[in-house]
């Protein structure tokens, strides 16, 4: 085991321990969300309050943070003995589990408080009355691979959530089929790419139990799915633009350009060759959750 960085902040150290990098895969579809939501709600105006903007905001960050802790909480022996994660600031001595458990109930209680306050100040109860059902979801996912092979889905969905939530909370009465259609994009997106990554633990989900599909599957069937899953987000992209009265062909250019991403990433990961995942999941996924966020807003102010 790793010895403790005992320089690091601890603050720094619990950043890192959660990945808070990767907040930028979902926080812009929370921002296309909203957006939308605005745009539905007032097409000639579609900019929501600062305070409804800053609060989605507040809710995205606590509530990922508080799941990618719980996250590494519940996984933490399975951290310790994978070569991948074994450095991870829990397993190494740098997070502790009361600091960790301390940094949960914070970003649940602020995430509670956002939602509260959506009631308080907006009179919008849903972000509240929905705030259970989506800390379980998003908390769920560590004990999801333990029992079923439609984690990555789980996973999915978890980060699905994000446009919704900040839908219902921008504009609820706007809530409809486009809505729906957002969320199982970046369902099938996310499942799609937490297949490929999980390609390259194969062998130790194999020894410790846990269900993900290339561990039950072999690498070129989850390979296989992994590309079903960006066909279908492809699709639904397209059915958003057609669905979604505020996009035109501003989206329609952002989505083409998603597509060929989603393209290039598949193209670099194969059955004989692992070894530019990294690049796969972290660049090219950042680069099509901005890009789609980024023509989302041009287009509904165009």
């Amino acid at each position: 085991m790793t010895a403790p960085a005992r320089h690091t902040p601890l603050f720094r150290a619990l950043l890192e321990n959660i990945k808070f990098a990767h907040t930028i895969f979902a926080l812009p579809f929370a921002l296309i969300g909203m957006f939308l939501a605005a745009a539905a709600a007032d097409p000639h105006h579609p900019i929501p309050p600062a305070g409804v903007i800053g609060l989605i905001l507040v809710c995205m960050v606590t509530a990922r943070s508080s799941a990618m802790t719980a996250n590494r909480i519940m996984d933490l022996r399975l951290d310790a003995r994978n070569p991948r994660t074994c450095n991870r600031p829990m397993v190494t001595g740098q997070v502790s589990r009361r600091a960790a458990w301390l940094f949960l109930a914070c970003n649940a209680a602020l995430f509670l408080a956002a939602c509260l306050t959506f009631l308080a100040v907006y009179g919008n109860p849903w972000p509240l009355v929905l705030a259970a059902v989506a800390m379980v979801v998003l908390c769920g996912y560590p004990l999801a691979k333990h029992f079923t092979i439609l984690s990555h889905f789980w996973l999915g969905l978890s980060l699905g959530l994000a446009p919704v939530g900040a839908w219902v909370a921008t504009d609820p009465a706007s809530f409809d089929l486009p809505a729906i259609v957002l969320m199982l994009a970046v369902t099938a997106w996310t499942a799609g790419f937490d297949i490929l990554y999980a390609c390259q633990d194969l062998e130790v989900d194999r020894r410790e139990g846990l269900h993900a599909i290339p561990a039950r599957l072999g690498v070129k069937p989850a390979l296989l799915i992994s590309r079903g899953c960006h066909v279908v987000t492809a699709g639904l992209l397209v059915a958003l633009g057609l669905l979604c009265p505020a996009l035109g062909w501003i989206y329609g250019v952002g989505a083409g350009v998603a597509v060929l991403l989603l393209g290039y990433e598949q193209s670099l990961v194969r059955p004989d060759d692992l070894s530019r995942i990294n690049v796969a999941f972290f660049t090219v996924n950042g680069l099509i959750s901005v890009i789609l966020a980024l023509f989302v807003i041009v287009d509904v102010f165009v």
